[in-house]
Order: structure tokens, then C-alpha cells, then sequence
């Protein structure tokens, strides 16, 4: 028998600089023929990290506001990433305050820009990779004191 571990751990911010977080750890005992079939057992792990997830997210009440409707991913495929397996997940709430705040210290209009960059109709509709890197680019403006377009 092989024994798969995955855990996962999330922190979310609280107004007045607090935060709430949940981590969990999920073992799994397969059979260790697995060993010799490298794509089922990249597959189970994959299954095993994303319940980890998904109770995590559960357990601290995230939910993704927007549309509903999975984006295309680079590829082009609805509703998976590039890993072919997982859902594509939404901005977490914690980027889209994040977001809307550096936006509005700015006077830029945050959905405009998340269009401008990443053709949404809102910051909702971000993949968490698309606001993390705009998150990144606003920083990086701003410390060097440049505007970032968006109006």
C-alpha cells in the first residue's frame, strides 16, 4: 500500500487587521500498483489536494461572486485549467477587496481595468492567478508612482 498526503491551508484577512484561517491534511492509503501508472496516481493525488481544498474553502465560507460561468482557460477549453482536470477557480474575495481598494486609492475604475487586461466584465470574474497578477502590476505601479491606466 502507498499512503497520500495532501493538505492545504488558507488565511483570510478580517477588517481592522485581523484574519481567520483553516488548514486540513488528508491521508489515503491506495494500492501501490499505482506506482507503475504514474497518470492515475498523479490523478488520485490530484483528487486527494483538491477535497483538501474544497473543504478549506468550505469550512472558511468562500464564495466567488460574478457570473457563475466558468472562463476559457488559455487553451481555450470552459471550465478547467491548463491541468486539464481541475475547475478554473474564481478571484478569492480577499483579492477583490484587495483589488477595488488599491483601485480606489488610485481613482481607477477596477472592473475597467480587469476588462482592459484580461477581457471580464468584472474583478469577480478573475482566475486567482489573473488577480494575483494584477494585484502585482497595481503594487509595482504604485510604488513607482505611476498611474496604471483604467480611468
Amino acid at each position: 500500500m502507498l499512503k497520500l498526503n495532501a493538505g492545504f491551508s488558507r488565511k483570510i484577512g478580517e477588517p481592522n487587521y485581523g484574519s481567520r484561517g483553516a488548514s486540513v491534511n488528508v491521508e489515503l492509503e491506495v494500492e501501490s500498483s499505482l506506482i507503475n501508472d504514474p497518470e492515475a496516481l498523479t490523478g488520485r493525488i490530484r483528487k486527494l489536494f483538491d477535497l483538501a481544498r474544497r473543504s478549506v474553502d468550505e469550512e472558511l465560507g468562500n464564495t466567488h461572486s460574478g457570473t457563475g460561468q466558468p472562463r476559457p482557460s488559455d487553451d481555450g477549453r470552459r471550465g478547467q485549467n491548463n491541468d486539464g482536470d481541475r475547475p478554473i477557480r474564481h478571484a478569492t474575495v480577499s483579492q477583490v477587496r484587495a483589488i477595488r481598494a488599491i483601485c480606489r486609492q488610485r481613482q481607477l475604475d477596477a472592473d475597467r481595468l480587469a476588462n482592459d487586461r484580461f477581457q471580464v466584465n468584472s474583478i469577480e470574474e478573475l482566475t486567482v492567478r489573473e488577480a494575483s497578477s494584477l494585484i502585482d502590476e497595481l503594487k509595482a505601479n504604485q510604488a513607482s508612482g505611476r498611474n496604471g491606466g483604467g480611468r
